[in-house]
């Protein structure tokens, strides 16, 4: 099934935005993965290449910010079924991960499914571990595959009621007990590859026969990976990969490259690494971020053989200011352009800190034709962007983050910037303190044209009259 709701959806908010030329939910080029749910809204960064990017319309000018509290969690990671509802998997330090089917209209909780609950290991900072279901996917049968605190991997049918549990991968044998899976993606063959965080494990999982095949970065993965039609992309805290899968079905590495890297743990980020799930652009491309000072957009080739005068790294582009510069969000991938935010100096949502804005800074790097370099575009320093996971809409030409304002209380706002000049196209304000506060969760655009972001208690959404 192909989902007809959603895709009806999509072509009528295009029809009435007056857009003309064919619809489709995907970001231009992105292939769909046969085994996730159709692009651009299967999992946190949209599709198989975490391109960050649709080509749905979103919010213009004129559009009102609604918000649906609900007990403190966190919903980071937003998808859409076949019938157009918000399916969502929320951790919180205070419960158990709870999985929702969340109406996209008036925001109330439809359905929920608990999820097990297990302590976080000793020094995990809170509302800073992903796993759990931070990384969860939505597949082609509208199927959820979520992570657990138990080292688990549980499969929920969505269902017109709610949640069934369909099936159970128990992956404790493959995992330490201070070990949590942080993603699971499948591949082009339906093989289920898995990431851990502190461990550095890659894994492959074969769901027909539940064989697991396991290798070792040579550091923590923090961050969820992308997925190529011949290969899988994964970022540690020292280096960047391609991984294949072995004849004997493990995983194995095609090339690594270790990126520049000044061994600060700087405020914003997870840990002294790259902040970045690996984004693929089409022409043979990878990108993340590396952890210099200040940091650097870095462009790698995809291809196992180079050809003759090429070299892996294409570009490592500076951005933002020396002392001030680190992003724990992915970048956006568009084309040949890249865009990327400022999350220097986020400290979450408690302690004395919690309320001092961040460093500002938004830029846009593109690759130049054939991969000669690159060049920053624009970069602006108007906005500062704690946290979120921020979107391009192709249609509108638009990118759709969210904000801290200076001023009493530092209230919260959606913004949304010029993709051709990085200009702020307008601020709708949300609210003030903690339960507005997003804390890494990310932006998505629904088949109706609206924008939603999971907060500290609730979910905001943002969409025109």
């Amino acid at each position: 099934m192909r989902r007809p709701l959603i895709l009806a959806a999509v072509s009528a908010v295009c029809a009435l935005g007056g857009l003309a030329g064919g619809v489709s939910g995907a970001a231009a080029g992105v292939p769909q993965n046969p085994f996730l749910a159709p692009n651009p809204f299967s999992n946190i960064h949209n599709d198989t290449w975490m391109t960050n990017a649709y080509s749905i319309p979103g919010p213009t000018a004129g559009a009102r910010a609604t918000f649906g509290p609900y007990p403190p969690s966190v919903c980071g990671s937003l998808a859409f079924d076949r019938w157009g509802r918000i399916v969502t998997v929320c951790p919180s330090e205070l419960a158990a991960p709870q999985a929702r089917i969340i109406d996209p209209t008036t925001l109330a909780v439809r359905a929920t499914y608990t999820l097990p609950r297990a302590p976080s290991p000793p020094g995990t900072v809170g509302y800073q571990d992903f796993t759990g279901g931070g990384y969860f996917y939505l597949d082609a049968r509208d199927r959820v595959w979520s992570s657990t605190q138990t080292r688990h991997l549980v499969v929920l049918a969505v269902t017109r009621r709610g949640f069934r549990r369909v099936a159970d991968y128990d992956l404790t044998r493959y995992l330490s007990r201070s070990e949590r899976l942080t993603s699971a993606l499948p591949d082009f063959r339906g093989r289920i590859w898995v990431v851990s965080r502190r461990g550095g494990v890659v894994g492959v999982l074969d769901p027909r026969t539940r064989r697991v095949r396991i290798t070792h970065a040579d550091s923590e993965i923090e961050n969820s990976f992308a997925v190529g039609r011949t290969g899988v992309y994964i970022v540690s805290a020292r280096s960047m990969y391609r991984f294949d899968v072995g004849r004997d079905g493990r995983p194995v590495v095609r090339w690594r490259v270790r990126y520049p890297n000044s061994g600060i743990h700087k405020p914003g980020q997870v840990d002294a690494g790259s902040g970045t799930t690996p984004a693929i652009l089409r022409g043979g491309y990878v990108a993340i971020t590396d952890n210099a000072d200040p940091m650097d957009v870095v462009v790698y080739r995809t291809a196992v053989r180079l050809a003759p005068g090429q070299r892996r790294v294409v570009c490592r582009v500076p951005v933002f200011h020396r002392g001030a510069s680190a992003t724990e969000n992915s970048l956006i991938a568009s084309g040949r352009s890249l865009i990327v935010e400022n999350n220097y100096g986020y400290r979450g949502f408690s302690g004395p800190e919690a309320n001092a804005l961040t460093a500002p800074g938004f830029a846009r790097v593109d690759i130049r034709p054939g991969g000669a370099g690159c060049r920053r575009v624009w970069q602006t320093y108007a906005l500062s962007a704690p946290s979120a996971v921020l979107k391009l809409s192709t249609r509108t030409g638009l990118i759709y983050t969210y904000v801290r304002l200076p001023g009493a209380g530092a209230p919260w706002a959606w913004a949304a910037l010029s993709f051709a000049t990085g200009r702020t196209a307008f601020l709708v304000p949300t609210g003030e303190g903690t339960l507005y506060n997003n804390n890494y969760a990310g932006v998505a655009l629904g088949p109706g044209g609206a924008a939603y972001l999971g907060t500290i208690g609730g979910i905001t959404a943002l969409r025109n009259p």
